[in-house]
């Protein structure tokens, strides 16, 4: 049976890659996403795999928060109380979870594949957030459907490439190794596009798009399916790119959004990126 339906397909198929949209599911049943299957994945995944924090944060942060100083296989078992906000990472680790995100993600690779080209790095992560939860305002560099499996939330989602919500640099810092936190002022709210998200339903996330999260007002789990292709690595590296370019005194344009190709800039970082390791070695 397919966990997405012939309308959502048809629907992802018209939007992606660059237009946020609803989309319906029927994973909101699935074994693997049971409280207890999650607290038990937590505890088995390694330490570099789980990041836990309290839940009552600021629509913007200042780096990481701290964890509740709860185990995490608690935290999850006592979601409703521990005021917490976890995402395990990576959970195609796992065998099941492998299964689980491979046959997600191949119900929907002849739509991605025929704008995007092959998929890569594919990935899974898994949230669970106590009632009220936050999310901060950041964005991620995949391409990106969150489905809401338990409990309900409303994403604020704000327009991708746009350097009003992420600025230029911001996205250079990010992509030659810096953080991904975004400075949030109330003046950005208007921009933004609410999409509330309930059991059975799903949000595609346009590579890069701004974006924070409010949980409502029970415990929620949410199953993030995420891949890569060559066209959001070539926005990417010609990110960094511009970011070894604004060293150098200059002031580059920012990247083309999809369909542009950005290669040139692209090719400009591989090759940079290849001559410093050399001479690292050296």
């Amino acid at each position: 049976m397919s966990v997405f339906p012939p309308a959502s397909r048809a629907a992802f198929a018209q939007a992606y890659p660059e237009v946020p949209h609803v989309l319906a599911h029927t994973l909101h049943q699935h074994p693997l996403l049971e409280r207890e299957a999650l607290a038990t994945l937590a505890e088995a995944l390694p330490a570099s795999s789980v990041e836990y924090n309290a839940a009552d944060q600021p629509l913007g942060v200042d780096g990481k928060p701290a964890p509740t100083g709860l185990p995490i296989g608690e935290t999850i078992r006592r979601i409703e109380s521990s005021k917490s906000w976890a995402v395990l990472k990576n959970v195609e680790q796992h065998a099941p979870y492998a299964a689980l995100l491979a046959d997600l993600l191949a119900e929907l690779t002849p739509q991605i594949e025929a704008r995007t080209g092959r998929m890569l790095k594919t990935q899974g992560f898994i949230f669970i957030s106590s009632p009220g939860s936050v999310t901060p305002y950041h964005f991620d560099p995949e391409h990106n459907i969150l489905l809401q499996i338990r409990g309900s939330k409303v994403m604020t989602q704000f327009p991708a490439g746009d350097p009003a919500y992420a600025p230029d640099t911001v996205h250079e810092t990010y992509h030659t190794g810096g953080g991904r936190e975004l400075q949030w002022r109330d003046s950005l709210l208007p921009g933004g596009r609410e999409f509330a998200l309930g059991p059975g339903e799903a949000l595609f996330v346009p590579v890069m798009a701004p974006h924070f999260v409010r949980n409502g007002p029970q415990a929620s789990v949410s199953l993030s399916i995420t891949w890569r292709s060559e066209w959001s690595f070539a926005e990417a590296d010609a990110r960094a790119f511009n970011g070894l370019l604004r060293q150098w005194g200059l002031s580059p344009a920012s990247p083309g959004r999809w369909p542009a190709g950005n290669r040139a800039k692209a090719l400009g970082w591989r090759v940079a990126r290849k001559l410093s390791g050399k001479l690292g070695a050296g």
